[in-house]
């Protein structure tokens, strides 16, 4: 998370992080998840931060240093946006998927609207991924997630 937090403060994407330290988007991704990461990784990470390498590790290990200095507002933050940009993603694959389908219905076969049936089909998918992530139904949201937590930890609220 803190790489995550640096990287956001600079105002580089992953890939420009990666281009400036030599290190793949894809182990950037990975570290910004909480996932351990080589020292030579972290040393590259240091460098192009201008820190010092001994503040992305710690004796307890590498991963654990990596949520320090973030608060928990900033996590729960960044874990909402990394939802909504799951959501956003598959919105422009439905739209995009659905409008091909749609086209290849209209050319081939105007006189039968097959496609109305995997547009409805994914679509009650795309709205419970919505509902999910706008908490728009109050099933399984935050608040009910807390009471399972504290149910499951034998404390009462």
């Amino acid at each position: 998370m803190l790489i995550q937090k640096l990287r956001l403060q600079h105002g580089w994407s992953q890939q420009q992080l990666a281009d400036l330290s030599g290190i793949s988007v894809r182990t950037i991704q990975r570290i910004e998840r909480g996932q351990t990461a080589s020292v030579e990784s972290l040393k590259s990470l240091a460098a192009v931060f201008e820190i010092d390498f001994s503040s992305l590790t710690s004796e307890s290990g590498m991963n654990s240093n990596l949520n320090q200095g973030v608060s928990s507002e900033e996590i729960l933050a960044l874990e909402h946006v990394r939802k909504l940009k799951r959501f956003y993603t598959h919105l422009i694959q439905y739209i995009v998927v659905i409008g091909g389908l749609t086209i290849l219905n209209l050319v081939q076969t105007p006189r039968h609207l097959w496609v109305v049936w995997p547009a409805f089909g994914w679509g009650i998918g795309l709205l419970l991924h919505a509902s999910s992530v706008f908490d728009i139904l109050p099933f399984f949201g935050a608040e009910w997630e807390k009471k399972q937590v504290e149910k499951r930890l034998g404390r009462s609220l």
